[in-house]
């Protein structure tokens, strides 16, 4: 059995969890305790920032539990070419030794190389899929295929 855990702030990370789930993957969800700024520009701003130093969000309750899933897929939007800072908290937080993890990172531009570069560091061996512009590709499931 596998499960997704993923955050979403612009409707990309739900597109994919939609029909990673129709394959019949478990979803999680994780969302932030406080609220990004509600304008674009600025939660795109603060993101970036807080991704480039590793930042931990606070996280509204999730369930943590990962027993009786063989994999665990991590989904992430590429900010400053890192993970959100939401996963970072539930990579902090799930105890992934002896799991399979693969990696979906999608994005409006970049291909997240400081993401690809920790996930070869702390997850050698992961499978990761980057997709660009989830809601807008006409390839996504194809890409989805794969995961």
């Amino acid at each position: 059995m596998r499960v997704l855990y993923y955050f979403s702030m612009t409707g990309n990370g739900d597109k994919v969890a939609s029909l990673l789930e129709k394959s019949g993957i478990a979803v999680r969800k994780v969302e932030n305790l406080k609220p990004f700024p509600k304008s674009k520009f600025l939660s795109i701003m603060a993101g970036g920032f807080a991704a480039g130093i590793k930042k931990k969000e606070k996280l509204k309750d999730y369930d943590k539990n990962i027993e009786g899933f063989d994999e665990v897929i991590i989904g992430s939007p590429i900010w400053n070419s890192r993970f959100s800072t939401p996963i970072n908290t539930v990579l902090n937080d799930l105890d992934l030794r002896g799991k399979k993890v693969s990696f979906v990172l999608y994005s409006g531009s970049g291909e997240g190389p400081k993401a690809i570069e920790r996930i070869n560091k702390e997850y050698s061996g992961s499978k990761i899929t980057i997709i660009k512009e989830p809601k807008n590709n006409e390839q996504l499931e194809s890409l989805l295929e794969n995961v």
